[in-house]
């Protein structure tokens, strides 16, 4: 018989794909002789059975955690139900990887009209009882039966209002007492059945309602953001309850063993007296800082801080806790790995590295490749930062610099970053459902909440900008305006943000790019000597070459050159080549932008310092490049001697049905072979003076042809570029070297590689087109189906971003092994988006790529991620 459910003394920190990284750790805490409350973990393995089961909880499950009941009965010595010693628990979900403020918890389960009133005569605090009934209604209400939170604080604060209080905590235990039936009756209206009594219904309801959120529209979300496969399910806690909302001995609160936002080695927190966990995250009510606590229960205190020294000495990372203290008694309700921003991670890894806690190996695995986007980042101008005055300062949540049009809801933050509007949501507080609008944000502004708020924790997480707990806002989120430092905004007014130091400005102010340097450039060394995989970039201009190559870049994977033609006036030239009508006139128009493309050439070759250069040649449909304006279609009809009518009839002509499959890459090449050789043309000569100029490089260009599907579409081209290249290489009288490849990009050149090696120099993976083609979908329409497609779970991602190892995957793997064999010499890499996904890193890595190439923000995140695939691959 399976084992679904595990005690917290029969689990252990390596049982975490079983046990979720909640229960895990709470079994490791307890081995360690922790306080924890006692409690059972039901596995992640039983949360997939229940959605193979048709969202039942089978029999066998069912015994166990009835079992588990029994036993967590027998360690407590208190029952479900009971009229002498009532057990009360949390129920709490906790997926193997860590999703903050994604899954759902229920708190003091197992109350009813009579357990409150025992629990009111035993304690002697009826206020106590009677919150943590109210407080039971609205979470199960909410998590469970779907009740919106919102009809329960208006109960709430209609409440206050009558007795003329501000805070929950001035409320009376009659007032409380009032609420609940409140709350029951609100449950009832909605519902349409009483409100549960029998404490094992409670919790079978709420057990399904953890394993319920594991596919709620922002858990799934979230797993698509953080790589995290649905089949993983999650595990569920159920734990004795510590109450720290039992008066002014009682709090609590979460604390890191060091600065999540800086990665200082100091401890940091924060805590409510006369509180339950939610209290703290929620952001309802301001709480204090850790060190306070030393004042308030000094002994309690010490004890907090000598159990945070152990755990971050046994787990070595720094670690996020939570806890509660019930009548000056210490708990500890979990422990992990703390969320941190990019600039933290960086620093931590190198301090354990310092401290001899970790090897610089380690320190490199630790690091999520992802998070350092925020460092790439712009940051404020700090003359333009130093000029500005602030007019308010809240908590800097989560670092980085935002400006952009102030949105007051997350619908609005998406539909307005859609439109290419950059903006900041301003909310009283954020809760999980607004996860969307956070992403389209470029900063997030609070009025409520701290430092360990769901705005703050997610913030980091995804490296946006975050300044929460700005008290002096007053906010009127109905009419889309708040007011602040006497000034009133609007809906598309201009704010900045500054998430390192919590200031607040009025208007816009601007911003300068990043660089590496510091503990960035000591990780960054560190990869540097465990990857064995190369890192190019994606860049068109000298400008990008020169940002790529500043961040690492060992070379250009794919200068794309058709961006060339659009600039200045050499498009009116490109124009008349399209509607020339003999080829004497296409190659004039052609010999006009020949010495514009030889100078983009050359200014590449200058920035890549004699490392490769891979030149793709002209590929998207002529359609792209012919003007749509009426001005420009009548300057062009002047510059050719032709009528309007006349160059439209040609625009028309050139009009495709699909032109994702259409007149592009190499058959443009096979129809105009003189726009292949003005390109050969170019690369050679920019090459030749180039290596004049400097001859201790190498410079040896790769000329990239594109869309081959065909070793004879391929025969034809290389034919002309071989004959232009070899004819100028003699004429300056120099001995340079090129090479002439292929992108694989249709599903049949991966099918007949071993044909196309014998002429290819090397093979680029173009994933892009290549998963376009492969799946037969189009990237710029796959958005209309998407959406249903991750609902339906058909597809946890979206391929475009995150390569389909199994399928795309399959072909690549296939090019490879028949390729080689023919050519030894062969070099393949893959420029297509996924060149800086970690994930997709990671696979390239697997299949023995010489490199990747990603644009020039993804270099360090791609050579990270690569460092970590090495290091995976040696310790497999």
């Amino acid at each position: 018989m399976a084992k679904w459910v595990y005690m917290f003394t029969e689990g252990n920190a390596t049982m975490r794909n079983l046990l979720g990284g909640k229960g895990a750790n709470l079994a490791e805490m307890t081995n360690l002789g922790l306080p924890v409350p006692q409690g059972f973990t039901i596995t992640t393995e039983a949360c997939t059975q229940y959605y193979e089961d048709g969202r039942k909880i089978n029999d066998e499950i069912m015994d166990q955690i009835m079992d588990a009941i029994t036993k967590m009965e027998e360690v407590t010595g208190k029952k479900f139900g009971d009229k002498e010693n009532p057990l009360l628990v949390s129920v709490r979900s906790g997926a193997r990887a860590s999703m903050p403020g994604m899954m759902d918890t229920i708190l003091n389960l197992g109350l009813n009209e009579e357990v409150v009133e025992v629990l009111a005569a035993k304690s002697g605090n009826p206020r106590w009882a009677w919150d943590c009934y109210r407080r039971f209604i609205q979470m199960y209400s909410d998590v469970v039966m779907e009740v919106g939170k919102k009809y329960f604080e208006e109960l709430i604060d209609k409440m206050k209002e009558e007795k003329g209080v501000t805070q929950d905590v001035e409320l009376t235990a009659e007032d409380l007492h009032v609420l609940a039936e409140q709350f029951k009756a609100e449950y009832k209206e909605k519902i349409g059945e009483d409100f549960p009594v029998d404490p094992k219904e409670q919790l079978m309801g709420a057990i399904k309602a953890v394993f319920r959120s594991w596919d709620n529209p922002r858990a799934n979300v979230y797993r698509r953001d953080n790589d995290i496969p649905y089949s993983w399910g999650t595990a569920v806690n159920v734990q004795m309850m510590a109450f720290g909302n039992m008066g002014e001995t009682s709090g609590t609160g979460v604390a890191f063993t060091r600065d999540p936002a800086t990665g200082e080695k100091k401890l940091m927190g924060e805590f409510l007296m006369n509180a339950q966990g939610e209290d703290v995250v929620a952001g309802v009510r301001t709480p204090q800082k850790i060190s306070q606590l030393h004042e308030v229960m000094p002994e309690v205190y010490d004890q907090f801080v000598e159990i945070c020294n152990k755990l971050e000495d046994h787990y070595r990372d720094m670690q996020d806790m939570e806890f509660t203290i019930e009548d000056r008694k210490l708990y500890m309700l979990q422990t992990r790995n703390g969320k941190r921003t990019a600039q933290a991670a960086l620093k931590i890894a190198c301090d354990l590295v310092d401290e001899g806690m970790i090897t610089e190996e380690k320190a490199v695995a630790m690091i999520d490749p992802r998070n350092l986007d925020t460092l790439l980042h712009p940051q404020f101008d700090a003359a333009a930062l130093k000029a500005a005055e602030p007019v308010a300062k809240a908590l800097g949540a989560s670092p980085g610099a935002a400006c952009g049009k102030i949105v007051f809801t997350a619908d609005d933050a998406k539909e307005w970053a859609a439109r290419g509007e950059k903006v900041v949501l301003v909310r009283l507080e954020t809760s999980p459902e607004d996860i969307e609008g956070m992403k389209a944000a470029q900063g997030i502004l609070t009025v409520r909440g701290g430092m360990t708020s769901h705005a703050a924790v997610v913030a980091r997480g995804m490296g946006t900008c975050c300044v929460s707990g700005c008290g002096d806002i007053a906010m009127d989120e109905a009419n889309k305006k708040f007011t602040l430092a006497g000034k009133e905004y609007h809906e598309g007014d201009a704010i900045s943000l500054d998430g390192s130091t919590g200031n607040i400005y009025d208007g816009l102010i601007p911003t300068v790019d990043a660089t590496i340097a510091g503990e960035f450039g000591r990780i960054m060394g560190w990869a540097d000597k465990y990857r064995t995989m190369k890192v190019r970039t994606n860049a068109d201009t000298p400008a990008d070459a020169k940002k790529a190559r500043e961040l690492g870049a060992e070379g250009i994977g794919l200068c794309r050159t058709e961006h060339m033609f659009f600039e200045g006036d050499r498009i009116d030239a490109f124009r008349e080549m399209i509607c020339s009508d003999t080829v004497e006139e296409r190659e004039a128009a052609l010999e006009k932008i020949l010495p514009v493309q030889q100078g983009d050439f050359e200014g590449l070759f200058e920035a890549l310092e004699g490392n490769p250069v891979t030149i793709r040649f002209l590929d998207p449909p002529l359609h792209e490049f012919v003007p749509t304006e009426e001005d420009d279609i009548k300057k062009l009809a002047d510059a050719q001697g032709k009528t309007v009518e006349e160059i439209k009839t040609i625009i028309d002509s050139l009009h495709e049905f699909n032109p994702m499959m259409g007149h592009r890459g190499c058959r443009l090449a096979v129809t105009y072979p003189e726009i292949a050789k003005m390109q050969t043309k170019a690369v050679i000569r920019a090459a030749i003076n180039v290596q004049k100029a400097h001859a201790d490089w190498n410079v040896c260009p790769e000329i990239m042809i594109p869309l081959v599907g065909d070793i004879k579409e391929l025969k034809y081209v290389k034919k002309v570029v071989v004959e232009t290249a070899d004819a100028e290489i003699a004429a300056a009288g120099s001995d340079l070297k090129y090479e002439v490849g292929t992108m694989i990009e249709i599903p049949r050149a991966a099918l007949t590689a071993d044909e196309i090696a014998k002429e290819a120099d090397f093979f680029c993976f173009g994933t892009n087109d290549l998963t376009q083609m492969t799946y037969g979908f189009s990237r710029d329409d796959a958005g209309k189906f998407l959406d249903a497609y991750y609902d339906a779970k058909i597809f946890e991602n979206d391929p475009f971003a995150k390569l389909d190892q199994t399928g795309v995957g399959k072909l690549m793997e296939m090019s490879i092994k028949l390729g080689k064999p023919v050519n030894p010499n062969l070099h393949i890499g893959i420029c297509g988006e996924h060149g800086g996904d970690p994930s997709s890193v990671e696979f390239c890595n697997t299949l023995g790529l010489d490199y990747v190439s990603c644009s020039p923000f993804r270099v360090p995140i791609a050579r990270l991620a690569a460092a970590q695939a090495a290091i995976a691959k040696k310790n497999a």
